[in-house]
């Protein structure tokens, strides 16, 4: 098949949804697809480039963020869609809007993905709460897109349930965004062989991590205002790996520990590397469409602690309780994490049934099931247009 992905931001790996994109583009070229990215940014061999749109006033949080709008110019998004087999739309934006509105006037088959909740836009201008404003962004991409599409792609079964709720009338195709072997492949290490030493700047520290951009609605401001609340305290070194519009505030306030936090960006395997130093891994964001950071986490070998929010996916990965705690409460982090840094044996027994658990999310099985979906389309498409 000929697979065009409309997403307004395809280069960074900065963005959980931007990250999907290319790995599922990289496994299905794997498996004989043709795959071409309609995005903003650069022209290349693999992509029909559109100009990237500067927004008025938001700019600079876009900036940080890691994430641009794409201009709608009509030409290149046409020749995109007629190009294509297929078409596969991964935000709600007015370049998914053309595409799909093209797509249905030449009769090409289309599906599309439900990634981004909408707290993960209004926590950025502090309305991540407001349940109207939040429910304003549910109804304007169901009556603008996603009732258009007969499927729908949920990396999760909460975001599913989400939406149907909403009146979304769509097929809901519950499908993991899937994590890259090499994560399973370190924690197979970790577990059989036992985890590497830690570095000369680890050693003697209890390392607690947590993966995600630094934003509101992430909350790593919880981890760093539970490490005082915990008997480990003068132990402990946080790690962020991340970058985002909350790095100032977070550096600020990570001064009072007695060891300052950590803030990295790490390629994959300077990622596998460190979670294989890390002690407790810890996932505080408030909302979640999936979080696939905890998942790659708990495939190496780690334990995960987890806010147990109503509008998050991420406590469907805990497997009992004591890898639970209430959401915003630092000390209930504190109580989890140290109950397990308190009962190694048991932490030892966790980590096995983890690493066991995430053999389900692999990538591999993901776009199996992505490219049944695409097939189903393409065949309801047939049967409309006879």
């Amino acid at each position: 098949m000929k697979i065009l992905f409309v997403i307004d931001t395809y280069d960074t790996s900065n963005n959980g949804t931007s990250i999907s994109a290319q790995r599922f583009a990289a496994e299905l070229r794997h498996r004989g697809h043709e795959v071409k990215i309609l995005t903003a940014g650069e022209p290349g061999i693999d992509r029909f480039a559109l100009p990237t749109f500067r927004m008025p006033v938001f700019q600079p949080l876009m900036d940080k963020h890691d994430f641009n709008f794409a201009f709608t110019e009509m030409e290149t998004i046409h020749e995109a869609v007629e190009w294509a087999d297929v078409i596969h739309c991964f935000l709600p934006f007015a370049i998914e809007v053309e595409a799909k509105r093209y797509a249905d006037k030449i009769g090409k088959p289309s599906t599309a993905a439900f990634h981004i909740q909408p707290q993960n836009m209004t926590s950025s201008v502090n309305m991540g709460k407001v349940e109207w404003f939040n429910e304003l962004f549910y109804r304007n991409f169901r009556l603008f897109l996603y009732n258009k599409f007969r499927h729908v792609h949920c990396p999760s079964q909460f975001m599913a349930d989400e939406i149907a709720k909403r009146g979304y009338t769509a097929k809901l195709h519950v499908i993991s965004n899937g994590i890259q072997d090499e994560f399973l492949e370190a924690g197979h290490r970790n577990m059989s062989m036992g985890k590497p030493a830690k570095s000369p700047e680890y050693e003697g520290k209890i390392v607690v991590m947590m993966v995600g951009r630094l934003s509101q609605e992430k909350r790593q401001d919880v981890i760093i205002n539970a490490v005082p609340y915990s008997k480990y305290a003068d132990r402990i070194q946080l790690v962020f790996a991340g970058r985002g519009p909350e790095y100032d505030k977070y550096a600020e306030l990570g001064k009072k520990l007695h060891y300052p936090p950590q803030f990295v960006y790490l390629s994959r395997d300077e990622l596998i590397t460190l979670l294989a130093q890390t002690d407790v891994y810890v996932h505080a964001s408030d909302m979640e469409s999936e979080a696939i950071s905890c998942i790659e986490a708990f495939a190496t070998g780690l334990v995960p602690v987890i806010a147990n929010s109503e509008v998050s996916a991420t406590p469907q990965f805990a497997l009992d309780g004591r890898s639970l705690f209430l959401p915003g409460n630092p000390k209930d982090l504190a109580r989890a994490i140290d109950y397990w840094l308190d009962h190694p044996n048991e932490r030892a027994y966790m980590e096995r049934l983890y690493q066991k658990e995430a053999k389900r999310f692999s990538l591999e099985n993901s776009v199996r099931l992505f490219e049944e979906m695409l097939m189903e389309e393409i065949e309801d498409c047939r049967r409309a247009q006879n």
